[in-house]
């Protein structure tokens, strides 16, 4: 009696669904991933906080950023504090035209919870800050939170 062996051939794979996984995979993180609305540019340092709360619905918010400019826009706009609303430096008198175009964004029901956020550098003068405040009471816009860093821990 003779015995003969089959030989074991390499076992080949489908490659077709690869390409169906990997476009899968780069949908989902396309639709997942937010893009950041604005770029900033102001140098922020944000101050500590004893206690903290997370914004519930962060697409009701909008930010006003305060504090010097970052270092490559130093030269043009020197080293004062500004404030920037959306993609440019502001003056106090835009906060109005820039609450109004963010309430005409929401649905009717969403405007009155709309928040303001303010992020500021640690070093701005309260002056500043107050002058923003009271802006921000002529527009009727009396929901305003104060972003800070989160308490550091003392061991």
């Amino acid at each position: 009696m003779k015995i003969t062996r089959k030989k074991k051939t390499g076992g080949s794979y489908s490659s077709s669904s690869m390409s169906d996984i990997v476009f899968m995979l780069l949908f989902f993180f396309m639709v997942t991933t937010t893009m950041r609305d604005e770029e900033i540019l102001v140098k922020i340092t944000l101050p500590t906080a004893t206690e903290t709360a997370k914004l519930e619905r962060k697409d009701l918010t909008c930010y006003i950023n305060v504090g010097p400019p970052i270092p490559a826009l130093e030269t043009q706009y020197g080293t004062d504090t500004r404030m920037q609303l959306n993609d440019s430096f502001r003056t106090i008198n835009d906060i109005r035209d820039f609450v109004a175009a963010k309430r005409e964004q929401l649905n009717e029901s969403d405007r009155v919870l709309l928040t303001i956020a303010f992020k500021m550098d640690e070093q701005t003068r309260m002056g500043i800050v107050t002058d923003v405040k009271q802006e921000l009471r002529r527009c009727q816009a009396l929901k305003i939170s104060y972003l800070a860093a989160p308490p550091k821990d003392k061991k």
